[in-house]
């Protein structure tokens, strides 16, 4: 994926996303918990996407700003009811180029990873971090990297199959750089639909270091957004760190 830019997932996606990834439950329980962290004070969402968090918490009176690479992405989210009262930016969001600080930065649904080098995602810690209050949070929600889902640095996998769509997954691994090239394709009647997207992924104990350089102390890990608490066991985390 030579041509593969920081906006290719949202661009290629977006006309889609909102069908492919309701995540109802896990929404409600991640508002409550920003909510309940921002304290009534500003969140800043990176990689915003079409608004699936950030709609209701602005409804719950929280007030919200975002950034994006996708342009389309963004053009979803602005065409939703209360779409236009959510501060945009268009642009790699671990520049962190958003006005004022805030009392939460978060990225969510492993959306960190698509930062595609260690020292992107080191440069994303530190410039959240100086746009924290002090005493602000910045949270991650990822998946815990499992290995064993490759055979032979691949891995295929159907994830629906309806009498109208089928959709697979269609990976590579690079374990070298933690480094996995997908492409979700959904099969229709109409035809067949291609959407690449490529993730660093990392886990925790590295997550943890990073976070430390950047000027940053954890405060929780939670296994989900209903605060199970985080085991060996856990496949995805939720995980807060304080500016002291």
């Amino acid at each position: 994926m030579t041509d593969y830019l920081a906006a290719t997932y949202g661009d290629r996606i977006a006309e889609v996303y909102d069908e492919l990834y309701e995540l109802a439950e896990e929404t409600d329980a991640a508002v409550e918990l920003l909510v309940e962290l921002a304290a009534g004070g500003p969140v800043l969402e990176l990689g915003i996407g079409t608004g699936r968090l950030a709609l209701p918490l602005a409804r719950r009176g929280v007030p919200v700003a975002g950034i994006d690479a996708s342009e389309a992405m963004i053009a979803k989210l602005r065409a939703k009811p209360g779409g236009d009262t959510i501060a945009l930016t268009v642009g790699d969001f671990a520049d962190v180029a958003a006005d004022g600080s805030f009392r939460v930065v978060v990225v969510v649904f492993n959306t960190f990873f698509a930062l595609l080098t260690q020292d992107e995602q080191l440069r994303c810690m530190t410039n959240a971090t100086a746009r924290l209050e002090p005493g602000g949070r910045f949270l991650i929600e990822a998946f815990v990297p499992d290995l064993t889902r490759f055979d032979r640095g691949q891995r295929t996998a159907s994830e629906r199959v309806g009498t109208d769509l089928v959709a697979l997954e269609v990976s590579t691994h690079d374990i070298s750089r933690q480094h996995v090239t997908s492409a979700h394709v959904l099969l229709r009647e109409s035809g067949t639909e291609i959407y690449p997207v490529q993730i660093r992924y990392c886990w925790p104990s590295e997550l943890d270091l990073m976070a430390r350089l950047a000027g940053l102390e954890l405060e929780h890990r939670w296994a989900d957004w209903r605060r199970t608490p985080f085991t060996a066991s856990s496949t995805g985390h939720v995980s807060v760190w304080r500016r002291p």
